[in-house]
């Protein structure tokens, strides 16, 4: 770790006439930017306003230190002056600002100063503060993955290029950021990390926020990290030690972090009044340090500027905004129905007729399980795919290579990635920290940058510190902004019961939780063969795949199947019917579907009964058809499923089949699922929560006599 607090002159010999006047430009034009949306504000004319004021000096000077297009950019919301530095126009943030069709931050879909250009390599930005540092970080890990990897010829990263994310004072106080640096430090990463102080987090000062008040002085211990410090308000200090950190990122020494000390002259947001918690004299004091204010006077008195230099400035900002005011009031607004695209690709859809080679297996060997299968679409998806990088808790052989020759390997928990890593290598199979944020997080900037991301969470029961990162960033990327972005990336989970001794923390079967979010699709094989088909289109697909993998189905024999081939692919939202009835329909998936068809053979050897079964395979997107058809023919239907049974997966589907099969129904659709508590630890407790046989068979009878 390297530490630097007292900027030298270097700057102000490397920066000329221009230069200092074009910096202040573009601190005018960001201030006057943020002046003309709270006009607009206030006029109704748009909907929000969170400005930039205060950072302008810092966020110039970062962009004259940086390289647009060519570097990686994860800026946060007050981040205006450097995407107009980098060469964002007035007239696109306004855009943005009116909600306009043409805004190219987002299409009108997400807040003015949520941040995203393609051709610039803004990374669309989203709300949540935090989230953008673990991308980031898999943003330039991508670099290093791809300098490792001499099997891909087109690389799309360069030897000195680097990532720049930036956040204020409060958000570090996100575990993500902790998990952001040590990742960081712990590869090396070509990352550069900018912390701009205003000393608030909306009302929140930074003493409340950071032990000791200084985040720099906390992260000094990490190595490699080269730590600085700066007065952000100084355009010409920020540029000097800006500068000096990203020639020692390009030049592979590892990452750096800069402090730089702003001022908020605005208060948080329009929905915000700073009055309220913040005296005169404070504001007064910030006011004083302006940048905006203070620089042109500062190159005036030191002889590089005149009056009407700086005059006329002023000017040409105030008839550039004005301009790009007009032009963005006047822009059309996004078509109603166009707010249906883009949720998933609109280029590769793998519930076509592409990905379904079902109908062809091109079996070799013998009948293996479910985690042999799996395992071998690894194997094989790797072979062909260079791109492909598998990562996760414990799911290389040994992360100490040098004793690979002396043990077997773990290969995860349940055996899945075993050998992954012998055969292909430690820069494509590795351990992550135990932080399932980090694996998510780092998987989507690795997927933004063309990696083909493969991880793995350990338990589904812990997948949750990683929610915010799937939710709201892994399945939103693409939508959010209007499809200039995407990660498709398979997140590959562990889940459900029936294990024995599995208790509260190692059975949750939650799918619904996932289903129900927008632009992640969701899977869940119930047979080794439907595993491997579709693991490999969830690996082909463009879209990110939640991946459900039932830890009760991995070694069972009578789910077995041989090998189907290296182009063996099931499309979603393809169910399978996996016994023929007459009588009546379950709708059912996951370790419940062997449990049915247990169910349905007793009551037509004992009843006469003939109960079709339908596994879904795939509950997100779902094959309505399917179902339909079969209800259709049965009239009746049970929905069964591991999930509680209120609020739980079945209940959609159950509504749904109200709603559009009402007229071919002769009697009430019907459920089957887990009690509405968690799994206990006790077998007599388990058995009694989660759907058994007996349970099944119950239901059917009674639904068969309705």
């Amino acid at each position: 770790m390297a530490t630097r607090t007292h900027p030298g002159p270097r700057a102000a010999k490397a920066l000329s006439k221009a230069d200092l006047l074009d910096m202040y430009r573009l601190m005018l034009l960001s201030r006057r930017i943020d002046d003309k949306e709270i006009q607009l504000k206030r006029q109704n004319k748009i909907y929000f306003q969170i400005s930039g004021a205060g950072h302008e000096a810092v966020l110039v000077a970062a962009a004259r230190a940086l390289r647009p297009a060519y570097d990686w950019f994860y800026p946060y919301y007050r981040d205006r002056a450097l995407c107009l530095a980098l060469g964002m126009t007035p007239t696109e943030m306004l855009l943005s600002a009116v909600g306009a069709a043409d805004d190219p931050n987002s299409g009108g879909r997400q807040m003015p100063s949520h941040w995203g250009h393609k051709a610039l390599h803004i990374v669309s930005q989203s709300s949540p503060t935090g989230t953008q540092f673990l991308q980031a970080v898999g943003c330039a890990e991508a670099w290093l993955r791809y300098a490792r990897l001499d099997t891909i010829a087109d690389k799309p990263t360069r030897t000195d290029d680097l990532v720049y994310v930036s956040a204020g004072d409060g958000t570090t106080s996100e575990g993500e950021f902790w998990e952001a640096l040590n990742s960081a430090t712990n590869l090396k990463l070509p990352i550069l990390f900018l912390i701009e102080d205003n000393g608030y987090a909306i009302s929140v000062p930074v003493e409340v926020q950071t032990a000791g008040g200084s985040v720099s002085r906390l992260v000094k211990a990490f190595p490699g990290l080269l730590v600085e410090e700066v007065d952000g308000c100084d355009p010409v200090a920020s540029y000097d030690v800006l500068l000096r950190a990203s020639e020692y990122v390009r030049q592979r020494k590892g990452p750096a972090l800069v402090h730089a000390h702003v001022i908020r002259p605005y208060s948080h947001s329009l929905s915000d009044d700073e009055v309220l918690y913040r005296p005169p004299k404070e504001r007064d004091d910030d006011a004083r340090r302006d940048g905006v204010q203070a620089f042109p006077k500062r190159l005036i008195a030191e002889g590089v500027a005149t009056d009407a230099e700086i005059e006329v400035i002023k000017r040409h900002v105030e008839e550039e905004i004005a301009v790009a005011a007009d032009m963005a009031l006047a822009s059309p607004q996004p078509k109603a129905e166009s707010a249906l695209l883009y949720v998933y690709s609109p280029d590769v859809d793998p519930t076509s007729e592409q990905f379904d080679t079902e109908d062809d297996p091109q079996f070799g060997g013998d009948p293996t399980t479910m985690v042999d299968l799996l395992n071998t679409c690894l194997k094989d998806e790797m072979a062909r795919d260079p791109r492909i990088l598998v990562f996760g808790e414990d799911v290389a052989d040994a992360s100490r290579e040098q004793y690979l020759g002396q043990v077997k390997g773990k290969g995860g928990v349940f055996k899945v990635t075993w050998g992954l890593q012998r055969q292909f290598g430690s820069d494509r199979v590795y351990n992550s920290p135990l932080a399932e944020a980090n694996i998510v997080g780092r998987a989507i900037g690795l997927a933004t940058r063309g990696l083909k991301p493969v991880v793995e969470i350990q338990f589904f029961d812990y997948i949750w510190p990683a929610y915010h990162q799937l939710r709201n960033e892994l399945a939103t990327l693409r939508w959010r902004s209007n499809n200039a972005f995407s990660c498709p990336a398979v997140v590959r989970v562990t889940y459900g019961g029936y294990l024995k001794g599995g208790s509260i923390y190692h059975s949750q079967t939650g799918a619904v939780v996932f289903t129900a979010v927008p632009g992640l699709r969701v899977v869940c094989p119930s047979s080794a063969l439907d595993a491997n088909g579709l693991l490999r289109t969830a690996i082909r697909c463009d879209d990110p795949v939640l991946f459900l993998e039932h830890k009760h189905l991995y070694r069972q024999t009578y789910n077995k199947a041989p090998n189907p081939g290296p182009n063996f692919m099931i499309p979603f939202g393809k169910a399978k019917r996996v016994r023929e009835g007459r009588h009546l329909t379950v709708v059912t998936y996951g370790a419940v579907v062997q449990r049915s068809l247990v169910a349905a053979k007793q009551l037509e050897e004992q009843d006469g009964v003939s109960v079709e079964v339908i596994d879904l395979r795939s509950l997100s997107p779902v094959d309505w058809e399917a179902i339909a058809r079969s209800v259709r023919k049965t009239n009746k239907v049970l929905v069964a499923y591991e999930d509680s049974l209120s609020w739980g997966y079945g209940a959609e589907i159950a509504a749904r089949l109200a709603d559009e099969c009402f007229s071919w129904l002769d009697a009430p659709v019907k459920r089957v699922a887990s009690t509405d508590t968690f799994v206990g630890y006790a077998p007599d407790l388990e058995d009694f929560i989660l759907p058994q046989v007996e349970d099944l068979a119950r239901a059917m009878r009674e639904l068969h006599a309705f």
